[in-house]
């Protein structure tokens, strides 16, 4: 599981930084999740190929979230892209892109789908056999939703040499790793735990920005490997946090804490510190595990 950071910082914009977006890989899959302005732009930076994103989930409808999204999906077209684009985001996401295309007289050549939500309980919009991505309700000025992406668990690991041992055909390997016992020709039942091993542990990644501290989100992230949290403010700062319904970096660092995440990588800093490293220091006195997301920068989760 791979994270690309293509932009991190709250919407006041700067030359020298990018509002949110980020590519996951998981289970080759390429989500893209939020794209603010210039997303196109990063994706390029980061050499992410346009044509393996096929799902977009936008948390929110604040610009620094989503205005990136009409130029990505023209600059699609001018591609020449042919297969679908799902976009996943709050109930109005389809009016305001389509506009955009119909008065640019821009439609796409390829099918444009568009999944809107308005559920404020978690809820699975996306799954297949390898990856299932579930929202997170958050708490903002406009309705948000944070998402949750799960890798489900693999075939097992075979166990070659007890496997030869036992003289099981090659023609049955599969079988083992799809968790069945083995019968050989003589009768005898071979388990399947004696020749094959558990499979990885499923990893886990969650992304919450924007919102205000919300402790009860922590019961659905228990134990995720990565959570992304913004952190726009300092507690210097908490009385602005309340107010525009953002969380600080130690109320993010609690987030991580009570959840027993892996790791916490903070993010969707306000443009009004003059560096990063203060909420890095602010987390870590209540949770150790924090990184500092920042433009371009990549995660192996």
């Amino acid at each position: 599981m791979k994270l690309h950071i293509l932009g991190c910082y709250a919407a006041t914009p700067r030359t020298l930084t990018n509002p949110s977006a980020q590519v996951l890989e998981i289970k080759n899959r390429m989500f893209l999740i939020d794209c603010g302005e210039g997303t196109q732009v990063q994706l390029r930076k980061s050499e992410v190929k346009f044509s393996r994103v096929s799902h977009i989930f936008i948390s929110h409808l604040h610009g620094d979230h989503f205005f990136g999204l009409p130029g990505l999906v023209s600059t699609f077209r001018l591609l020449g892209r042919d297969k679908e684009l799902h976009i996943y985001g709050p109930k109005g996401i389809q009016e305001a892109i389509t506009l955009l295309l119909k008065l640019g007289d821009s439609w796409t050549n390829y099918p444009l789908i568009f999944h809107e939500l308005t559920s404020k309980e978690s809820e699975v919009i996306y799954e297949d056999d390898k990856v299932s991505v579930a929202t997170i309700p958050l708490q903002h000025r406009v309705y948000t939703n944070g998402f949750l992406f799960k890798e489900k668990l693999g075939e097992r690991k075979l166990n070659i040499a007890s496997a030869q041992k036992h003289a099981i055909d090659v023609s049955l390997y599969q079988n083992i790793k799809n968790g069945k016992d083995v019968v050989l020709d003589n009768g005898e039942i071979v388990l399947n735990e004696t020749v094959s091993f558990d499979p990885p542990k499923p990893k886990s990644y969650a992304y919450c920005s924007d919102t205000a501290y919300k402790p009860d989100i922590i019961h659905q992230i228990k134990g995720a490997d990565a959570l992304y949290h913004e952190a726009t403010f300092l507690e210097s700062e908490a009385h602005l946090a309340i107010k525009t319904k953002h969380a600080t970096a130690k109320q993010a660092a609690s987030i991580a804490k009570d959840a027993g995440v892996g790791k916490l990588i903070l993010g969707h800093y306000s443009t009004r510190y003059k560096g990063i490293d203060l909420f890095k220091e602010e987390a870590q006195t209540v949770f150790e595990n924090v990184s500092l997301a920042d433009d371009g920068k990549v995660f192996e989760l």
